[in-house]
């Protein structure tokens, strides 16, 4: 009896042991390796009736398509989109939706040594030790590759919250010790920049130095941030779903994620209660808040106001420059990394945090829609 309550647990949506699936109603499951033949996603839960092209998710792809300026790896690839079914007519159709993109500069010679080592920074170790076998070429699963699926998927998320009035904007905060100003903030810049940075001289300045972090054979970390903007109150559920506990989930997911902040984040820990507190005021009729400390979620629920969050990215593990390690024989050995790496991951990795933001949000919403019965009455009472 316990073997098949643990096999039926086992079997179960929500207990997937590849852990390739995300969302309660809209979930997505991503599949395919850097030097595969593919990768792609299968989204479930998108409501029919949504007008949606290639196009509309190419051009969030374009924004972490490799080898576009001089800071991204020089590996070229199209990352060319092909919607092969939930799509008729130019609409969804309420069944999965299936996107596919082809790998066509894979160069898997570059990686043929790293079969017998272990690359520091990497999971190659802990993919060992876990499933007894890898895909040593580029990281396989675990390669940068694998968020095609979160960027498509989050394409399609995101033109569902812009219908509803909902709009994401991600931008690079920080490349190393350079950090945009503000009041020199210009969405814009961030779309033009190769750094991703929404401030054009900051981004000359952090160029700069990943030039020199590229001369020494070394690689850059930095932050990224992300704003939502028209989030309705009330989304979000009081315990072990807030809506800040599920986009952290969402964020920390990301491949050289290693920390995320809501709102002022660490630095709340170091504030009085008068300090961090929001003070609520009414404005043309509707409450709303004089500062945003907690960066627009209280108690694990959206408050109205504006969502911000930020993800602290590690700098790239592959380096040039000479590494200690050991071997699957168990010898110290010494290794120079080969293959195209990107100096920096942060400017790529925007779009994916924007894209992951937007599918969590909208699983959010989904499942808000049964919380209050009037919301029921709304949709089916005759």
């Amino acid at each position: 009896m316990v073997y098949l309550c643990s096999k039926k647990r086992l079997s179960g949506k929500e207990n997937t042991m590849a852990g390739s699936s995300y969302g309660k109603l809209f979930q997505i499951t991503t599949w395919g390796e850097s030097h595969g033949k593919a990768l792609g996603v299968v989204i479930d839960g998108c409501p029919a009736g949504l007008p949606l092209s290639e196009n509309d998710i190419q051009i969030f792809l374009d924004r972490r398509r490799p080898g576009r300026t001089k800071i991204s790896t020089p590996r070229k690839e199209e990352d060319q989109v092909e919607i092969l079914s939930g799509v008729f007519e130019g609409k969804t159709t309420g069944t999965p939706i299936s996107l596919i993109v082809h790998n066509t500069s894979q160069r898997s010679a570059d990686y043929g040594e790293i079969a017998n080592y272990y690359r520091p920074g990497h999971a190659d170790y802990t993919f060992d030790r876990k499933y007894g076998f890898r895909d040593y070429r580029g990281g396989g699963r675990s390669s940068g590759r694998e968020t095609i699926g979160r960027v498509a998927a989050g394409a399609v998320a995101s033109k569902v919250l812009y219908q509803l009035g909902i709009r994401l904007t991600a931008y690079t905060r920080s490349i190393g010790p350079i950090t945009i100003e503000e009041k020199q903030f210009d969405a814009q810049a961030a779309l033009e920049t190769p750094t991703c940075m929404p401030d054009r001289a900051a981004s000359l300045k952090a160029e700069a130095y990943l030039a020199d972090c590229m001369k020494a054979c070394d690689s850059a970390g930095g932050v990224i941030e992300c704003r939502i903007e028209g989030c309705p109150p009330g989304i979000g559920e009081p315990v072990f779903d807030k809506l800040d506990a599920a986009l952290s989930k969402a964020i920390m997911s990301i491949g050289a994620v290693k920390a995320v902040e809501i709102g002022d984040g660490i630095q709340a820990a170091l504030h009085k209660g008068s300090e961090n507190n929001d003070a609520f005021m009414m404005r043309d009729g509707k409450v709303t808040k004089s500062t945003n400390h907690a960066g627009g979620i209280l108690g694990g629920i959206s408050d109205g106001s504006t969502i911000l969050l930020r993800a602290h990215v590690k700098p790239t593990p592959s380096i040039f420059s000479t590494q200690q390690t050991v071997n699957r024989q168990g010898e110290e050995i010494e290794i120079a990394i080969k293959g195209r790496h990107d100096p920096v991951i942060v400017p790529r990795a925007v779009v994916v945090v924007e894209s992951m933001a937007a599918i969590t949000l909208l699983d959010a919403l989904l499942v808000n829609m049964g919380a209050k019965m009037e919301n029921l009455r709304k949709v089916y009472q005759k």
